[in-house]
């Protein structure tokens, strides 16, 4: 792999990390690697550059372990990883003329605010001499090579993901370096200063309520391929099947791992389809229906790339005209804190609290019960799913939302309202998910439900037909 722009100068290569915080599989870092220059790797801290959304609370959690492992990653192998915190574009200038640098790679974002600060570095890096060039690492499809006949993007996910899976086959995954040459010797000056970690403040203090996020979650590049195996050896033949049950450990838990980067789609795609072949029946089923839920991720961030307000405009327009009432914010507590009276809801804001994530079934089930039985606007939702999920992606976050409400793209009709007590029984019929999380469910020490399942339904429908049929 090479560069588009060649250059005559022989200075370090600075590899730039972003949500993409791993070894293997690391298309700028395999191409810097080629480059044979010494690496100087690099992660900036940006909350700082227009429009680019701060971190939540449980995601900076995440970021702390996973650069602390990732630190670690880089110096067994020779190099060092430098940590800035600040504007990319000053930050990446000053850096190039700190190190004298060749060249800067870095690995694709698709938001629109990350995408303008790195296309206005790139143009200022070129226009200086210096070699900058973007990779493919986060995804299995470039958003933009997916379109429909008429050239534009898809609203669907099925046609989508048939245009994905008609095309060529998703890259093998680049292995893991034996080495990566760091700058020792090299330059004349100093090496280039490094923030330290703990004074990012990232992880929480007085009080620490990350206890649980550790319990349950062990972040980096090696924790994600162990899971991954984990998944394929045991879960994967009964995927299909259970996966929608939440006390049974049926899923690959890879989310937050995708989300930072801590493992590629192309990995995960190259060890499904290789577990794949010795499957049959149901089992081989369940394989493809996993490769499914990665075309999901795709999609969001199809969409994403198209309809870059996504966490904060209806991607229908017709929604804008729905009649939220004012949030009522003690109600809205008692759904945060899970203690809405509904034992699945409960269940699953208190699995958010306690680990950073939340079972996906549960997750439908508690955003439905938001908008549509608390005629909560979904965007609320949506911002506290983003301060308390470890996973919390830009575009499947704010996607899943949008699709729970009825506005967004291949949406859940608005009229599905998913009734939190049939959704128990149905996927939780002996409670174990529930009483693991809702320990005083059924003692009278469990609040009275919040709403009336069928008069809130029935006003939800209400609201619904007056954007439907606005001159009715």
């Amino acid at each position: 792999m090479t560069s588009e722009h060649p250059t005559d100068r022989t200075g370090p290569v600075i590899v730039w990390f972003r949500d993409d915080l791993r070894i293997a599989d690391h298309p700028a870092l395999h191409a810097a690697l080629e480059h044979g220059q010494p690496i100087v790797a690099v992660y900036v801290l940006d909350e700082e550059s227009v429009g680019v959304r701060p971190l939540g609370s449980a995601a900076r959690w995440w970021l702390h372990q996973s650069l602390r492992s990732l630190t670690a990653d880089i110096e067994a192998l020779g190099g060092r990883l430098l940590l800035r915190r600040g504007a990319a574009g000053p930050i990446m200038t000053a850096l190039v003329h700190e190190t004298d640098a060749s060249a800067v790679f870095w690995n694709r974002r698709y938001g629109l605010p990350e995408r303008t600060v790195d296309t206005a570095i790139k143009s200022d890096l070129r226009a200086s001499g210096i070699d900058a060039h973007s990779f493919a690492g986060s995804l299995l499809f470039e958003p933009w090579t997916i379109q429909t006949g008429q050239g534009g993007s898809y609203s669907v996910f099925t046609p989508f993901w048939r245009a994905c899976t008609a095309g060529p086959p998703p890259r093998a995954p680049y292995p893991a370096p034996d080495s990566i040459p760091g700058w020792a010797g090299i330059l004349d000056a100093d090496p280039p200063s490094s923030d330290d970690l703990d004074s990012w403040g990232l992880e929480p203090s007085r009080p620490d309520w990350a206890g649980g996020l550790r319990a349950a979650w062990t972040p980096g590049e090696a924790s994600a391929h162990a899971l991954l195996q984990t998944f394929l050896d045991g879960s994967l033949p009964r995927y299909g099947s259970e996966r929608d049950q939440p006390a049974q450990n049926a899923t690959s838990r890879l989310s937050p791992y995708l989300r930072w980067g801590e493992i590629s789609p192309c990995q995960v795609w190259s060890a499904t389809q290789s577990a794949q072949r010795g499957l049959t029946g149901t089992a081989l089923t369940s394989a493809t229906r996993f490769l499914t839920e990665v075309g999901w991720r795709e999609f969001t961030y199809h969409v994403l790339f198209n309809a870059p307000d996504l966490a904060t405009k209806n991607l229908r327009p017709a929604f804008d005209a729905f009649p939220w009432p004012p949030v009522d914010q003690e109600a809205l507590a008692a759904w945060q804190q899970g203690r809405t009276g509904f034992a699945l809801v409960d269940a699953g804001m208190r699995e958010l609290w306690r680990t950073g994530s939340m079972h996906n079934r549960v997750r439908m089930v508690t955003a439905s019960f938001l908008i549509k039985n608390m005629l909560v606007d979904w965007r609320e939702g949506e911002r506290w799913f983003w301060d308390t999920l470890v996973d919390a992606d830009p575009a499947s976050n704010p996607f899943g939302w949008q699709w729970v409400a009825g506005s967004g793209a291949d949406a859940a009709p608005y009229f599905r309202i998913f009734n939190p007590n049939l959704q128990a029984a149905k996927f939780d019929p002996h409670q174990q998910y529930i009483r693991e999380n809702v320990p005083e469910y059924g003692t009278d020490a469990y609040p009275a439900p919040l709403v009336d399942l069928g008069e809130t339904r029935r006003a939800a429908l209400a609201a619904y037909e007056s954007v439907k049929n606005p001159s009715a």
